[in-house]
């Protein structure tokens, strides 16, 4: 079992790989022939400052997101010789000062919803080269849902009572920048939430599982990630009663059957030890959504919840109302978000579209913050998940995040360790295409649909490549998830290297290539260069623990069709090396061809051609 007490980690690993570094405004290219916008004319630069970077330097911010204006609070846990701190929207440089402390702080440009890469680095102008010791990203944000990092809390008994527990936890999620918190399975029961009554909430309860949730510790949590500046969301189905709930007020009228004779009411089966069975309701129904808009009236008057992550079970087929009316669900999803909207329009709502049934009515209604789906073997491809952010775009306009269990089938039968390259192929994939991952919980990693289980850990290699890779998506938010999928162009990449030449393909991946995947943002070409080199197939989930890590491809001497306009900085940055700070590569660039040599490639490199 993975240990509950969660310390931002020392991370030592050294990394040599050699990169350049651009200068910011004043690095100008050195025109041969003019300035490249038209056929035959040449932009070309040779001369750039070298980086290798040694990450031996642990960098924390305050909050998990900022309000245009506001400080933040920065701490490293040592401090370098002679380094400075810089700050970076993209590789244009924000600021850029001496590192004269071990705790500072730095007030970002005022302008709303931008990520900012942060390193301490020291320069060695006499060698032309700087060394990078440490990164970490900061998110300027007034609206979470912009740029939601999910995360998860999902065990809340007295043992989190301890001094220091909760605290801890959600210190490692604010460093991974989670800005939204879903509460999985706190509730008493589904028809009747809160433990207790407004009036009298109890101080101990249980769950459908029979688990103790101590309400103290519920409300500890959303003290302590409000203090991060994170939001609290609780989860709840939009149809769920137990066998006990026509005690509790809710009527047969409401419920859902699997014929129109009204013989066999609709249920989902769980453990016999658990509380009860889960009966289902209509979820369209005028008298039940009253009801349980009451109960979460209580639930908000009691706790201090942000908003209500809304479940479902996916396709049931054929189900009939009291009426024996055929239900159409989707319709009636949409009616219970639209109920739940007019009945708390300042709280936030979420929804799962599971293996996307009724995605598309969920995402209409325009009262959904962003896009949730749970992915499941039905929708298992590498191709999928471009396809459930493109729809998702298209039916609402909203950010995609994604509910997929990595190893599944391992975390089934056995205790041990998430599979690492699996893990960071599908986190690669998902924020190249502009989505983002739910699967960090405060105490564990999140391997199964029951939140609350933790058969897998991370191991020190994951935790440390979570940290790099949640900077990254927070720091180049704007290029990764700024625009929508309209912004796509299929460029053409090909290797120069006669020896030894490359394979390469635009989206969608394919086995043995590596996989150029491309956008236009802020008038920015992004290309992300994704590794399926030795990759044995193209499902996202690795559930049995198996898939390899990629082998790294060396130096990649490439030229590129499809760019447009003037070239003036082309750059790289990649999770998987100086800690995702940008570098600037020397490049060759006449009409529409650009020629250059990228680093090696481990899992992804985001080349930005500005």
């Amino acid at each position: 079992m993975q240990s509950k007490q969660i310390l931002l980690l020392p991370i030592t690993i050294t990394m040599m790989m050699m990169g350049v570094s651009c200068k910011g405004s004043t690095d100008q290219p050195s025109p041969a022939t003019g300035g490249g916008k038209e056929e035959g004319e040449t932009t070309e630069v040779k001369s750039v400052t070298a980086v290798t970077s040694n990450l031996t330097v642990n960098i924390s911010t305050d909050r998990a997101l900022y309000a245009p204006g506001a400080t933040v609070k920065f701490s490293a846990d040592a401090l370098v010789p002679n380094a400075r701190v810089r700050y970076r929207y993209g590789d244009s440089i924000v600021a850029d000062q001496p590192m004269t402390a071990s705790t500072w702080t730095w007030t970002p440009p005022h302008q709303d919803f931008k990520g900012y890469m942060i390193d301490i680095y020291r320069p060695d102008a006499a060698a032309g080269a700087e060394q990078v010791f440490g990164t970490v990203g900061v998110d300027v944000s007034s609206d979470w849902t912009r740029f939601p990092r999910y995360g998860f809390v999902a065990t809340f008994d007295r043992s989190k009572l301890s001094a220091g527990v909760i605290e801890k936890e959600m210190e490692w999620l604010n460093r991974c920048h989670i800005n939204g918190v879903q509460f999985q399975d706190w509730h008493c029961k589904h028809h009747w939430p809160l433990g207790g009554t407004r009036e009298n909430p109890a101080e101990f309860y249980t769950d459908i599982a029979n688990r103790e949730i101590s309400t103290e510790v519920v409300r500890r949590y959303i003290e302590v990630q409000h203090s991060r500046g994170m939001k609290s969301i609780f989860y709840n189905l939009c149809f769920g009663a137990l066998s006990d709930a026509p005690a509790d007020g809710v009527k047969e009228e409401w419920y859902l059957f699997k014929n129109a004779n009204r013989s066999s009411k609709d249920w989902h089966e769980l453990p016999s030890s658990w509380k009860s069975n889960i009966f289902l309701l209509d979820p369209s129904n005028p008298e039940w959504q009253q009801y349980i808009g009451d109960r979460n009236d209580e639930v908000y008057a009691t706790l201090p919840f942000d908003g209500y992550q809304i479940d479902q079970l996916g396709s049931r087929g054929d189900r009939f109302t009291y009426a024996g009316k055929r239900l159409n669900m989707p319709a009636a999803y949409a009616s219970f978000i639209h109920a739940m909207k007019a009945r708390h329009p300042q709280k936030r709502l979420i929804m799962n579209a599971v293996a996307s049934y009724g995605a598309a009515e969920i995402a209409s209604t325009g009262k959904v913050d962003f896009c949730y789906n749970e992915v499941w073997g039905d929708e298992d491809k590498f191709v999928d998940l471009h396809r459930i952010i493109r729809t998702n775009y298209i039916n609402g306009k909203l950010p995609t995040v994604f509910a997929a269990y990595m190893n599944y089938d391992l975390a089934g039968r056995t205790m041990g360790l998430f599979n690492t390259p699996g893990v960071l192929m599908a986190d690669a994939v998902m924020m190249a295409l502009g989505g983002s991952h739910l699967e960090l919980g405060g105490d564990h990693m999140l391997s199964r649909e029951y939140f609350p289980t933790s058969p897998l850990s991370m191991n020190y290699e994951l935790r440390t490549a979570m940290i790099r890779y949640y900077d990254f998506m927070t720091a180049y938010q704007n290029l990764l998830r700024g625009t929508d999928t309209s912004s796509e162009f299929t460029p053409s990449v090909g290797s120069t290297d006669v020896r030894n030449p490359m394979a390469f393909n635009a989206w969608p991946p394919k086995e043995k290539s590596v996989t150029v995947y491309a956008r236009r943002v802020e008038g920015k070409h992004v290309l992300h260069f994704l590794n399926f080199r030795t990759i044995d197939n193209l499902s996202w989930r690795d559930v049995n623990g198996t898939r390899r890590a990629p082998s790294a491809t060396g130096e990649m001497p490439v030229a590129i069709r499809g760019i447009k306009g003037k070239v003036t900085k082309v750059w790289v940055a990649t999770p998987d090396a100086h800690g995702g700070a940008p570098v600037c590569l020397p490049f060759k660039y006449t009409g529409e061809l650009l020629t250059l040599t990228l680093p090696s490639l481990k899992y992804w490199h985001m080349l930005v051609v500005e």
